[in-house]
C-alpha cells in the first residue's frame, strides 16, 4: 500500500460555491472515498492510497471545469461526477481479483477497507452474514472473541458505505463489574468511555482516524450509553446493542422499540457473563422465550469453535469450564 499526500490549488474558484452550503458538495466526496479530504483556504489537501488519490483528482478536477463552464455547481453535479468515476473502473471488483477471490466468495465478504478485507471465518459467522442481510433485528449469543462485536460494525459501515442506511448507533449499557461508576473520577463522559471503548477500537480499525473523527462530529457515527437511547427514534440507522447480557428487562424493550423505518439492529452478548445485581432479570436471558417465533428477527449462537482471537482464548475458556466444572 502506497500512501501519499496531494494538494489541490483551487485559485480563480467560488469556494463557497465549490464546497457548497454547510459544505454539502465536499462532503458527498468524503463520504465516497476513504482518503483523508481537507479544505483549507484556496487548497484542498488529500492524503490516502495512491490509486484513489488518482480519482479522487479526477473527481475534482471535473468539478472545476463545471464549475467554470457554469458557473456553479450543485450536489446533483457532484454525484453524476461521482457515478461516472465510478463506472469508468469498478475499483472494487478490480481489487476483488487482485485478492484472488472467485466469484463465489466474493459475495461473502463483508467490507473492504484499503489492502484489507473483512469476511466469515467460521460458519456460524457465515450463518451470522446471511441472518443480519435476511432479517431487521439479529440477536448473536456466544463467548468472548467470537466475532460478534467486531462483525456487527462491520456490517453496520458496509450497510452505510453502501448508503442502505444514512447513520450508526452503536451502544452498550454502562453496567459495574465491581466498580461504581459513581466512585471513579471524572465527569460522565469520561466514567462512561471505557466500557465504549470497545465500539470505537473496532470502528478504529476499519475506518481511517480522521474520517472517523468527521463520522462522529457530524453524527452519522454516535456511540453512546444504552440509557441516551431513551425517547429516541432511530430512523435509516444501523444500530448495535454490546454486551447486552448486561441491561435489564426494561432497558432492552426501551432499546428494541427505538427502531425507526428504514433501521436495522443487532444485539450481541454473553450469557455466561452478566454483571447485573443477582435480583436483575438480564433481558437478553428474556428476550429470548418472548421473541422465539417474530418474524423478522433471528437469533444465532456461537460456540467456543467460533473463537478467532489469539489461539489461547479458546483454551483459556475451556479451561475456566473445566474449573467450574468441578
Amino acid at each position: 500500500m502506497n500512501i501519499i499526500e496531494k494538494r489541490l490549488p483551487l485559485t480563480g474558484i467560488d469556494l463557497i460555491n465549490f464546497s457548497g452550503i454547510n459544505d454539502e458538495n465536499l462532503n458527498l466526496i468524503k463520504d465516497n472515498f476513504d482518503s483523508t479530504i481537507v479544505f483549507r483556504g484556496d487548497t484542498i489537501y488529500l492524503k490516502g492510497e495512491e490509486s484513489e488519490i488518482e480519482t479522487i483528482e479526477k473527481v475534482l478536477n471535473e468539478l472545476i471545469f463545471l464549475q467554470k463552464r457554469h458557473g456553479g455547481i450543485y450536489p446533483r453535479d457532484v454525484k453524476l461526477v461521482l457515478e461516472l468515476i465510478d463506472s469508468e473502473e469498478d475499483k472494487t471488483d478490480k481489487f476483488r481479483e487482485q485478492l484472488g477471490f472467485s466469484q463465489s466468495e466474493i459475495k461473502d465478504v463483508i467490507l473492504f477497507k484499503k489492502n484489507d478485507f473483512i469476511k466469515p471465518r467460521t460458519s456460524n459467522q457465515l450463518e451470522y452474514l446471511k441472518k443480519v442481510k435476511d432479517n431487521d433485528i439479529v440477536f448473536a449469543i456466544g463467548p468472548a472473541g467470537t466475532g460478534k462485536t467486531y462483525l456487527a460494525v462491520a456490517f453496520a459501515l458496509a450497510a452505510l458505505k453502501n448508503k442502505e442506511v444514512s447513520r450508526i448507533v452503536l451502544t452498550r449499557p454502562a453496567v459495574e463489574a465491581g466498580e461504581s461508576l459513581g466512585f471513579l473520577p471524572g465527569n460522565l463522559s469520561e466514567k462512561v468511555d471505557p466500557y465504549l471503548r470497545p465500539l470505537y477500537d473496532a470502528l478504529e480499525e476499519m475506518i481511517p482516524f480522521e474520517k472517523l473523527e468527521t463520522y462522529i462530529e457530524k453524527k452519522v457515527v454516535e456511540v453512546i450509553p444504552l440509557a441516551y437511547m431513551r425517547g429516541r427514534t432511530i430512523n435509516n440507522a444501523f444500530v448495535i446493542l454490546d454486551e447486552a447480557q448486561n441491561s435489564t428487562s426494561l432497558q432492552m424493550k426501551m432499546f428494541l422499540t427505538r427502531l425507526g423505518p428504514n433501521s436495522k439492529a443487532i444485539v450481541t452478548g454473553d450469557i455466561t457473563q452478566i454483571d447485573l445485581p443477582k435480583r436483575e432479570m438480564s433481558g437478553l436471558v428474556q428476550i429470548q422465550d418472548i421473541l422465539k417465533n417474530v418474524e423478522d428477527i433471528s437469533f444465532l449462537y456461537f460456540e467456543k469453535s467460533d473463537v478467532v482471537r489469539h489461539k489461547l482464548v479458546k483454551d483459556i475458556i475451556n479451561a475456566y469450564e473445566k474449573y467450574q466444572g468441578q
